[in-house]
C-alpha cells in the first residue's frame, strides 16, 4: 500500500500518547526530531506542520478533575486536555530551536506567522481533539493528505484492547469509518481519529493516513511514497 504525499508541505498530525504517554518520552523525542531534522535538509523548499496531542498529562488531569467533580462540565475536561497539548507543543517548539521560531498556533483559523521550516500547533477550543485543528491546517494550507502518528499501527475493525479478534483495515472510506467510529466527540475519547475532525476531512475531501508514530521506517516510506503499514481513510466516492 502506498500513498501520494505533497514533497513540499507535510502536516503530521502526533498523538500525545507517544509523545509523552506519561512523562516525555526523551528517547522517542530524540529520533523523531533527528528524523525530521535530516527530512528537511534533504531539501530546502520542505516545510512540516506538527500538531501535538494531550497524552498522559491530558488523562491523567482529566481523571483527577472526574473523581474530585463528579458533576465537571465536558468544556472544562477539554480545556484541560487542551492545555496538555499546548505544554507538549511548546516542548517540541524549544526542541526544534530555529527550525520553529513562530508561536505555537492554537487557533489555526487566525492569522498567523509561518517563517520557519515547522509551525508547531496544539489545541484550539472545547468540542474537539487536535484531529480537528489538524484537518483545519490542511485545508488553510491546501494539503491534500494528513498523516496521523499514534501508538496504534492501523484502524481496526473493533477495539484490539477488548476484542481479540479484532482485524487491521489497511483502506476505507470516511462513511465506513464512521460507522466504525460514531459521531459524537467526547474529552479524552480513545479513537483513532476524532469524529469530528472526522465529518470535517469528509467534506473538504481529505485522504488521511494512520500509522504507528513510532515506526520512523515506516513513516519515511509514506513520505516517500513506498510501501507502509497503516490504514488509509480517503474520500467517499461520489453518490449516483
Amino acid at each position: 500500500m502506498a500513498v501520494i504525499v505533497d514533497d513540499k508541505l507535510i502536516v503530521l498530525d502526533i498523538g500525545g500518547s507517544i509523545v509523552a504517554p506519561h512523562t516525555p518520552d526523551t528517547v522517542y523525542l530524540r529520533r523523531l526530531l533527528s528524523f525530521l531534522t535530516q527530512w528537511l535538509e534533504e531539501k530546502s523548499s520542505r516545510r512540516v506542520i506538527l500538531v501535538v496531542g494531550g497524552g498522559g498529562a491530558a488523562r491523567a488531569w482529566q481523571k483527577a478533575a472526574r473523581e474530585l467533580t463528579p458533576l465537571i462540565q465536558p468544556d472544562s475536561l477539554d480545556w484541560i486536555g487542551i492545555m496538555a497539548t499546548r505544554l507538549n507543543a511548546e516542548l517540541l517548539k524549544v526542541l526544534l530551536g530555529s527550525l520553529c521560531p513562530d508561536e505555537v498556533v492554537c487557533n489555526p483559523g487566525a492569522a498567523h506567522s509561518f517563517a520557519g521550516r515547522v509551525l508547531l500547533a496544539a489545541g484550539w477550543k472545547p468540542g474537539f481533539s487536535t484531529d480537528y485543528d489538524a484537518v483545519l491546517l490542511a485545508e488553510r494550507y491546501e494539503v491534500g493528505c494528513l498523516i496521523m502518528l499514534s501508538n496504534i499501527a492501523q484502524v481496526y475493525d473493533a477495539d484490539p484492547r477488548t476484542h481479540p479478534q479484532a482485524k487491521p483495515i489497511e483502506k476505507l472510506t470516511w462513511r465506513e469509518y464512521h460507522a466504525l467510529s460514531g459521531e459524537k466527540w467526547s474529552p479524552g475519547a480513545n479513537v483513532p481519529f476524532d469524529p469530528v475532525a472526522a465529518k470535517k476531512a469528509a467534506l473538504i475531501g481529505l485522504t488521511v493516513v494512520a500509522a504507528d508514530g513510532h515506526d520512523l521506517d515506516n513513516l519515511q516510506a509514506i513520505l516517500r511514497g513506498g510501501e507502509f503499514v497503516g490504514t488509509v481513510i480517503t474520500p467517499d466516492p461520489p453518490k449516483g
